[in-house]
């Protein structure tokens, strides 16, 4: 058929088939009716009025009837447009329809109803083209209603047209004919479309094929199709679809009490609605809803069946998609339940919902139970509202899900796996059961609020005008109003295992209305518990609050009513997790105005199960959000509510609280229970010292609570420290610090004893020989010059000069001579080339860079090295001006001949200490003798200069060798000078720099009491000077000898003293009572001298009285504390007891040492290591020293004694930095170790002070009988310090 061509059969329908009629009754100008009825504009909504009905139902897959005419309008046009006719095309292969096969209704006109379609039936192998096929109802007063169109074609091109819409109806142009059928008998497919023509006109689908069953059946175009019998099975094998404004209709209006069953794989629904009349049972694979509705209607009518929609995988609404029912209505499903977003819901009288995996309540969408009408909730509410016995069906529900009017609940959630809330679940009884989790999201909410009971048995009382409020979990607050006082509602219920409605209140009129109570929410059950309920938003059972005013009869304000009490919230959970910002309430109501009392709280509970103990027990409960149980707050003078009730499942042992945590660290529960009370205290008796209780899984069951250490370092049990269980293994700190000075004491005499096998017994007192023997004490040892090689005796008659080198001899400030030469030996040198003989040994006497910074670091790391490093670098120097002197200067500064040729006429000496060094001048026999005489003569006043530098290590000592020996024996016997020598070394031996103002004062003294009284008596005098100012404001001490006849008159004439003419000036003795005849003038004219030369630098020395030694100069740097343990003493005797004590403080000392390192190592490593290596070496070498201190036999005994003593005071660096360690470590566990009510002495590390005290204190004693032994070691003679000088001199032969 090509295009423009037809096939038209339109208004040529003949007599429709017998016992049938389309054509309407009445003058009413309605359609006629064949596939689909008549419309007729006489219906209204509320009113059920059609054209003419529909008939060829049995042959909708081959039909073959005309279409009916229409209604007249009256007598006179009694019909309106003719029916369609029939076309019938049985074709063997192919159909090309470009054109159009018509069978449509006439036209009626405004004076008559349209014709209905006729049938069209086309049976071909390929149906192909852009043609119409079209059946359609005829146009006029009332639309005539579609025919029927059945098409059995293998293969359909879909642009061909298929139309079986109504006519379009001119007197009511929103209600069109009805649409017609359109089969397709290849596929068992019916389409019912009114190609969007508005209708109100149903379509009837009379039966359904049972067999064969059809494939699809699709509603669309606003076609509106009825399913009127009492009981009809709506069965395809495929989908039903609702499109674009369409609708099913199940029932009649009138009689709703039929069962309708609908059978599909998909039940598909797009801007549609199905409306079921009755019962509605629905089995399909798949439920898709976008901006639908399903609306039963049961009529109120209790014997009409639930409602049931099974849906096999996957039940989606979507856009304002709504499934209600004003009876009870039940979803089942295998798959998922998802109310998308706003406006999707499902509703019902009483709702469940099971056996789906997941059920998603989507942001804005709701499932409630039951409906917002009042019957509606007081139908469901009645039975538990009068009743104070727990349903059985709540807390040990059936397992098989079914919803029935025997039920308890209104909402039920059954057998679901995972339940997620975004929206709201609102129900007067709530009940999900046999889930798994439950997620309630942000925005999501499970409500039973204000949906409780209007009255119930705490229902809060109303009179004149005061009304009390509901009383639950606790009473209802009192009302009053105008001096009358209402009593609150009773409590009721028990709190172990709630399952109450609240009450209410009611006025007592009508028109006062209610105030219901919060309603019923119970999730899991004891068979069934929730695995895990995760809040983030609202789980509440509040009871309402009355904002309502009340008005008496003449319209005046009264007290409002009472607020509704909280409902219940029943869980029976494994976990819960209650996120920040969440609520869980049940909260009592305001209330009213004007005195109205508040609603009392609701009761929450929570049945754990499996709640295990022990190791196993893990935290269940997680609660960050609000849990309110508060009664609501009273208006005016009315009272607040009581506060509800929340608990718990009773606890097993160790866990207490609603939540059943473990009872707090230093606590126990030995017996079931929830209350705080019965976790109690453990006791402290069995507590350690630096131990706390600890954190058990699943708490303490037992009154021996566990504990532990504060710290890993303390050991279990007792929580010692590894010094602490050294101490205890020996019974404790007495008990073993007595073992140890057992074992001290032992070995300290073993060592002893081996000391005086191997170097015999200490020196004691002889007064035989009672000498002092300076001269090989000292280390390092050097000869004088009269011992050293090539020195001899008769060199003292040569002798003519002893120049002493300048300056410590020290690194900074080496040895060196001053330019030009002395006047004593002015006539025996050449001056020029005696000034390039001092740039030559003074560059000689001067140290390389090198030494200097050897030294300098052996200083900060070890000074006992470093002062044994200087010593060494010292005679290695002092060796090298000998080896300069004696070899390699050709002595060209010398007049004589003889001594330039024989290299003799210069010596250089020093003293043993090797502080100081000199250069002994001599003649060589050639010169003038005349000259020679006089230099001789020049010898005295002589200077000697004191050894040493007053510290410790080098005290001021006065070294007379024997070349001095013999010049001096020329005036006084050798006895007398070598007793002088000894008494003046003892009293310098403990003159200290740092305090050389008052310490010279008892040499002076001792000079006046001892020494010059018996010097006088042969012509010599010894005075104390100082010498040898160098520019750094260095001097040395000595004694200025005056023999001959000089007095200190004569000082100002030479540098030193000028030569006295020895001829004209005897000294006897009483030469020498007429000098001191004028003591003040001679002492005031060499004060005024001494003073005016020192502060010109012009004077080199100068003598020291009690009136110059305020101005003697003296420094003391920042090691001047050690002077306190590090000093020089008088000998004390009983040299071996002090050996003795020696040996057991060095053996205590390393005992102890150890002890501490052991202490601090244990405190941290680098406590440890900074102990030991601040200073290195310095902690453990005074063991060693001391040892070699004590077995060391020899001169050299003294000397490794001082370096014993000085190893002793480096060590003391050390014990600082222990106590430096110990505090920063003792600040740090103070600051990282919060008080804690659970420790027991939680103070670690409180006696960590006591090792390092006793080590300085070891070190104290220890310094003090070495000061005495060196004592005893270099004095052997006590008589050197007796007060009577007659004693003293008394001793001199043997001196």
């Amino acid at each position: 058929m090509e295009p423009n061509s037809s096939l038209n059969t339109s208004s040529l329908g003949g007599a429709p088939p017998s016992q049938t009629s389309g054509t309407p009754v009445g003058n009413d100008g309605a359609g006629g009716g064949h596939g689909g009825r008549g419309a007729s504009c006489l219906k209204t909504s509320d009113s059920n009025f059609w054209g003419g009905d529909v008939y060829s139902w049995s042959t909708l897959s081959d039909p073959w009837a005309y279409g009916s005419k229409g209604g007249g309008t009256s007598d006179n046009h009694k019909y309106g447009g003719s029916g369609g006719g029939r076309v019938l095309l049985d074709i063997k292969d192919f159909l090309y329809l470009n054109g159009s096969v018509s069978a449509e209704g006439g036209d009626g006109g405004s004076l008559g109803g349209g014709g209905s379609g006729g049938s069209i039936v086309i049976q071909a192998k390929k149906l192909r083209g852009f043609g119409v096929i079209s059946a359609a109802g005829g146009k006029g007063w009332g639309g005539g209603g579609g025919g029927r169109i059945s098409l059995n074609c293998y293969s359909k091109q879909e642009d061909v047209k298929v139309t079986v819409h109504g006519g379009l109806s001119i007197g009511c142009s929103w209600n069109s004919g009805a649409a017609g059928t359109y089969f397709d008998a290849s596929v068992l497919s019916l389409r019912v479309g009114n190609d969007n023509f508005t209708t109100e006109t149903e379509t009837p689908l009379l039966d359904f094929s049972v067999s064969p069953l059809w494939t699809n059946v699709y509603v669309e175009n606003n076609a509106k199709v009825l399913v009127p019998l009492l009981w009809t099975r709506v069965q395809v094998r495929g989908q039903i679809s609702l499109y674009c404004g369409s609708s099913i209709i199940f029932g009649l209006s009138e009689f709703p009490v039929s069962e309708f069953e609908l059978v599909a794989e998909e039940l598909l629904i797009s801007d549609s609605v199905v409306k079921v009349y009755g019962a509605f049972r629905v089995s399909v694979k798949m439920l898709l809803m976008l901006n639908s509705r399903i609306q039963v209607d049961g009529g109120g009518n209790a014997e009409v069946a639930t409602s049931i929609v099974e849906v096999r995988n996957l039940v989606v609404l979507k856009d304002n998609s709504v499934i209600s029912s004003n009876a009870n209505l039940a979803l089942y499903g295998q798959g998922l339940l998802q109310l998308s977003g706003q406006g999707d819901a499902i509703k019902g009288q009483r709702l469940s919902l099971s056996l789906f995996y997941n059920i998603t309540v989507g942001p804005g969408s709701l499932l409630q139970a039951p409906l917002d009408d009042d019957y509606s909730r007081s139908l469901v509410t009645k039975s538990l509202c009068e009743s104070t016995i727990c349903p059985t069906d709540l807390i040990t529900p059936p397992d098989d899900c079914h919803v029935n009017y025997t039920l308890s609940f209104t909402m039920q959630i059954c057998r679901v796996e995972d339940i997620l809330v975004n929206g709201v679940i609102k129900g007067s009884i709530i009940h999900i059961h046999r889930a798994r989790t439950v997620i309630v999201d942000n925005d999501g909410m499970i409500t039973a609020s204000e949906l409780g009971c209007k009255t119930g048995i705490g229902k809060g009382n109303y009179s004149k005008g005061a009304g009390a409020g509901a009383g639950h979990g606790g009473r209802g607050g009192s009302g009053y109003f105008n001096g009358v006082l209402s009593e609150g509602g009773q409590r009721y219920g028990s709190a172990d295992l709630p399952c109450e409605l609240g009450s209410g209140t009611e006025g007592l009129n009508q028109s006062d209305g209610y105030i219901a109570g919060g309603g019923l929410i119970v999730i899991g059950s004891r068979q069934w518990p929730l695995i895990r309920l995760d809040n983030y938003g609202f789980i509440s059972a509040d009871g309402q609050s009355c904002y309502k005013q009340a008005r008496n009869s003449n319209g005046t304000l009264i007290g409002g009513l009472g607020g509704g009490s909280g409902g219940t919230i029943l869980l029976f959970l494994q976990a819960l997790a209650l996120a920040e910002n969440s609520t869980l309430s049940v909260l009592g109501g305001y209330g009213g105005s004007l005195g109205g009392g508040g609603g009392g709280g609701g009761r929450i509970h929570f049945h754990w199960s499996k709640i295990a103990g022990g190791e196993e027990y893990v935290p269940f409960a997680f609660v960050d959000g609000a849990i309110n149980f508060s009664g609501g707050a009273g208006s005016g003078y009315g009272r607040r509510g009581e506060k509800g009730t929340i608990t718990g499942k009773k606890c097993p042992k160790g866990l207490y609280g609603t939540f059943c945590t473990e009872c707090p660290i230093g606590t126990y529960k030995d017996d079931e229970g929830s209350d705080s009370s019965l976790c109690k205290p453990c006791s402290l008796e069995h507590l350690p010292t630096r131990a706390k209780f600890v954190y058990v899984r699943g708490g303490v069951t037992q009154s021996s609570c566990p504990y532990k250490c504060i710290s890993d370092k303390y050991r279990t049990p007792k929580c010692y420290t590894p010094f602490e269980e050294l101490i205890y293994t020996f019974g404790g700190p007495w008990p073993f610090a007595f073992l140890l000075f057992c074992v001290v004491m032992l070995l300290a005499l073993i060592l002893n004893a081996l000391r005086i096998k191997f170097i015999g017994s200490g020196c004691s007192y002889d007064g035989a020989n009672s000498i002092m023997h300076h001269d090989d004490q000292r280390s390092p040892y050097l000869l004088s010059l009269s011992e050293v090689r090539g020195a001899k005796a008769e060199d003292t008659q040569g002798h003519v000069h002893r120049m002493y080198f300048m300056g410590p001899n020290t690194f900074r400030e080496p040895w060196h001579l001053p330019y030009s030469p002395p006047a004593a030996i002015f006539e025996i040198v050449y001056e020029d080339a005696f000034n390039r003989f001092i740039d030559e040994i003074n560059s000689v006497a001067a140290f390389e860079w090198w030494e200097g910074s050897v030294h300098s670091i052996l200083s900060v790391l070890a000074y006992p090295c470093a002062w044994s490093w200087k010593q060494w670098r010292r005679r290695k120097k002092i060796q090298r001006l000998q080896e300069f002197v004696k070899s390699e200067y050709d002595h060209s500064c010398l007049r004589s001949c003889r001594s330039r040729a024989l290299y003799k006429g210069m010596k250089v000496g020093a003293t043993p200490d090797l502080m100081v060094s000199y250069i002994d001048f001599f003649l060589g026999g050639d010169e003038k003798r005349i000259d020679m005489v006089t230099s001789i003569q020049k010898r005295f006043p002589m200077r000697i200069i004191f050894g040493g530098d007053g510290n410790y290590m080098s005290p001021y000592n006065l070294y007379s060798d024997t070349l001095l020996t013999n010049l001096i024996a020329q005036h006084v016997p050798a006895t007398v000078w070598s007793r002088l020598v000894a008494g003046l070394n003892a009293q310098l031996r403990t003159v200290r720099q740092s305090s050389v103002r008052t310490a010279l004062v008892r040499v002076m003294d001792w000079l006046t009491t001892h020494g010059n009284p018996q010097l006088e008596f042969h012509g010599v005098k010894v005075q104390l000077g100082w010498f040898q100012v160098t520019s750094s404001g260095y001097y040395q001490l000595g004694i200025l000898v005056l023999a001959g006849g000089c007095s200190l008159q004569d000082l100002h004439h030479s540098q030193y003293v000028d030569s006295c003419d020895a001829s004209s000036r005897n000294l006897t003795t009483s030469g020498a009572q007429n000098s001191s005849k004028h003591p003040e003038e001679s002492q005031v004219y060499t004060t005024n001298l001494l003073s005016r030369k020192k502060i010109s630098r012009g004077f080199n020395g100068g003598i020291i009285n009690e009136a110059t030694l305020k101005s003697l100069g003296y420094k003391r740097g920042f090691l001047f504390p050690f002077s306190l343990l590090l000093l020089n003493t008088r000998p004390v005797a009983r040299q071996d007891t002090i050996q003795l004590l020696i040996t057991a403080m060095l053996l205590a000392d390393l005992f102890v040492t150890l002890l501490m390192l052991f202490l601090f190592y244990w405190i941290s490593l680098g406590a440890f290591l900074a102990v030991l290596l601040i200073l290195p070496l310095s902690l453990l070498s005074p063991f060693l020293a001391g040892l070699n201190a004590l077995f060391t036999y020899g001169p050299r005994r003294a000397s490794l004694a001082r370096v014993y003593a000085l190893w002793n005071a480096s060590s003391i660096s050390n014990i600082v930095v222990a106590f430096m360690c110990g505090m920063i470590n003792y600040v740090i566990t103070s600051v990282d170790s919060p008080a804690d009510a659970n420790v027991w002495h939680s103070r670690e590390d409180d006696k960590w002070w006591l090792l390092p005290s006793i080590l300085m204190l070891i070190k104290a004693v220890q310094a003090r009988l070495v000061d005495w032994n060196i004592a005893n070691l270099e004095v052997i003679d006590f008589s050197l310090f007796t007060p009577d000088p007659d004693t003293f001199w008394a001793y001199e032969s043997v001196s």
